[in-house]
């Protein structure tokens, strides 16, 4: 019996799958040839990638499951770890395989003289290092963190997140100006110094990001209400500051609300009255005077209380009565459901609500500016439309010169709210939009002075790749790095085009923006997406910036999912991590640090590690197996 035989396997079986393996080396070879002289323009220390990321395209192009089934029989590899040197895995399997049959193996081994000097496997952390850093003594991934308006003059803000693990500072050059983003680099430059511990700085461009405009101003209103517990039982009534200095002295600080009142009303309060009100709902509330001050009074509400501008307080038993004023301003809000109606409008003026019927129903659709003139050229009816991150969609039903009429048919809540400044995306429209705004190029002498590595927003082809390498190269700042962030569908599916492009830089990588790809993808596509950058990035020996939502509870409210510490495990998949700003940042940034010391034993890219387990070891201590 033969070796073959022996394995289980007649040798014709043998003979069809050392044949598959040898077209899928000469395929691989023959797609990277066919684009030879896009190869060759590029560097010559990145021409070795460029090639084994076209080795990864046509393997891919395959359905392989069979041949991985049968490989894996063998005890081969299944090729499910080929991403770094395809041509050599592919070759190793060959040779294995006809030595497992029993025949000479011809020489036909091209991996070396294709794939360029050195171990390719080792190219994606030179590659990782040389835009991100050194890596940090105890993991493998980078954490990254948004930097959030006030780090500028924060600097035991940047003292503690380098000190808890910090390697890439972000700034969102949507937000703030030149002159703040320098005083949060010398900030952190600061902190370097102090802790001896470098710290990247990348500066995203804020692109062609489409947001809904300014909406008009609603009626000022202010809610009041007292603390209860889960239950809903009052633990404490809401304290309530009546002062004729509004937002003077330490107790507007300390108070659930800070109310103006004129000082001849104030002046005749007395702790044990009772203030009587009807609140903006029509609903009759009554406060009590608790303590009264030099400057002003408190007073205990026990019931929830919307005030306005025009709530009167009357003070029971002297039938004297005042005007609230000095309220927070505040924009409109657009409320939204299912089959309602809303209008885009190419103009400058501000948005308005819906006008609403006694019954509830929809007598004038909602108006949201948003002046993108490309929108409207664009744009066809039965085209997709989302806002705020996939919170709200519809499908353009009208298309006029300057407006477009929307109807709603998904919300994430039965009733939404949609206001200024939210994202919006139209996942179906191949829209024309310059990668670089007005502002991105005026303010890209500055960035391309001070960023270790500019990000890219909304990349969607090569070109707009090359945009930005012309242009600093023009400046002379050609050695600055850059992030291609993938939040559209057309720039997913032109993402190895896009690379090719971007190896022309120094040093680059992909930002995985998961919150507008989801809402141009759809959110049940995630996993499979993200997933695929990983692979494509991982051939081009590209690292990757696992971006969006990462510990966002912990981050803005100071607790943590489960489903967010699994997402990010996940996450050590990527060479980096980011996190956004939030007030517990500094929280957010100490458990990802361990998490992502703790996972890298178990867990490297799709390689799973045998780190010694304890609980095997328990089981085989409690067995008498020492």
């Amino acid at each position: 019996m033969g070796i073959a035989e022996s394995r289980g396997q007649p040798r014709d079986a043998f003979d069809a799958l050392i044949a598959r393996l040898k077209f899928l080396c000469d395929d691989a070879v023959r797609i990277a040839d066919s684009h030879a002289e896009r190869i060759d323009r590029l560097p010559e220390a990145r021409r070795a990638s460029a090639r084994n990321l076209l080795h990864y395209l046509a393997l891919r192009r395959h359905d392989l499951r069979s041949e991985q089934e049968q490989l894996a029989r063998l005890g081969l590899s299944s090729l499910g770890r080929a991403e770094s040197n395809v041509l050599a895995t592919l070759e190793a399997v060959l040779h294995n395989l006809y030595l497992l049959s029993g025949q000479v193996s011809p020489d036909t081994r091209r991996a070396a003289s294709l794939g360029g000097p050195g171990d390719l496997s080792a190219r994606l952390e030179h590659n990782t290092a040389a835009l991100l850093g050194d890596p940090p003594s105890q993991r493998r991934a980078r954490i990254m963190v948004t930097m959030p308006e006030n780090a500028a003059d924060d600097y035991m803000m940047l003292h503690r997140l380098v000190e808890g693990g910090m390697d890439c500072l972000r700034i969102n050059c949507a937000h703030g100006d030149p002159d703040s983003w320098a005083r949060m680099i010398k900030q952190k430059a600061h902190a370097e110094r102090v802790m001896k511990r470098s710290c990247r700085v990348l500066m995203d461009l804020r692109g062609p990001k489409m947001r809904s405009g300014p909406m008009e101003p609603a009626a000022p209103v202010m809610k009041i209400r007292p603390r209860r517990n889960e239950y809903g039982e009052i633990v404490r009534p809401a304290r309530i500051w009546l002062t004729a200095e509004p937002g003077q002295g330490k107790e507007c600080d300390s108070a659930d609300a800070c109310l103006s009142v004129p000082r001849a009303w104030l002046s005749q309060c007395e702790a044990g009255d009772t203030v009587r009100l009807k609140d903006a709902r029509g609903s009759k509330r009554r406060w009590r005077i608790v303590e009264v001050g030099d400057s002003g009074c408190w007073a205990a509400a026990r019931k929830t209380t919307y005030v306005t501008a025009n709530t009167r307080l009357v003070l029971k038993g002297k039938a004297v009565e005042c005007i609230t004023d000095n309220l927070p301003e505040r924009e409109s809000i657009i409320h939204l459901r299912h089959s309602d109606y809303l209008q885009l409008v190419n103009t400058e003026k501000p948005g308005r609500a819906a006008l609403i019927g006694d019954d509830g129903a929809q007598l004038r659709p909602g108006r949201v500016s948003l002046p993108i003139p490309e929108v409207y050229r664009d744009a066809r009816p039965g085209d997709r439309i989302g806002f705020d991150d996939g919170r709200i969609s519809g499908i353009i039903d009208k298309r006029q010169t300057d407006r477009l009429r929307v109807r709603i048919d998904h919300t994430r809540k039965p009733l939404e709210k949609l206001g200024s400044d939210k994202g919006v995306n139209l996942p179906d429209t191949p829209l024309d939009l310059p990668a670089l705004s007005a502002e991105d190029v005026a303010e890209l002498p500055f960035v391309a002075a001070h960023a270790d590595m500019i990000g890219l927003s909304f990349t969607n082809t090569p070109d707009d790749v090359a945009e930005l390498r012309q242009r600093l190269v023009d400046m002379g700042h050609e050695e600055v790095g850059v992030v291609i962030k993938i939040e559209t569908r057309r720039g997913f599916h032109n993402l190895p085009d896009i690379i090719l492009q971007a190896l022309e830089f120094p040093a680059c990588g992909v930002m995985i923006a998961r919150g507008d790809l989801a809402a141009e993808c759809g959110f049940e596509r995630m996993a499979e997406l993200q997933e695929e950058i990983l692979w494509i990035c991982e051939a081009a020996h590209v690292p990757v910036i696992w971006a969006t939502q990462v510990l966002e509870g912990l981050t803005k409210r100071g607790h943590a999912s489960r489903a967010e510490i699994t997402d990010a495990a996940i996450g050590q998949s990527a060479e980096c991590v980011m996190l956004n700003k939030g007030p517990y940042v500094q929280d957010a940034v100490r458990t990802l640090n361990d998490i992502l010391h703790r996972m890298q034993d178990h867990q490297s890219k799709k390689r799973s590690m045998m780190r010694k387990l304890g609980l095997a070891a328990d089981y085989a201590a409690a067995s008498g197996d020492s």
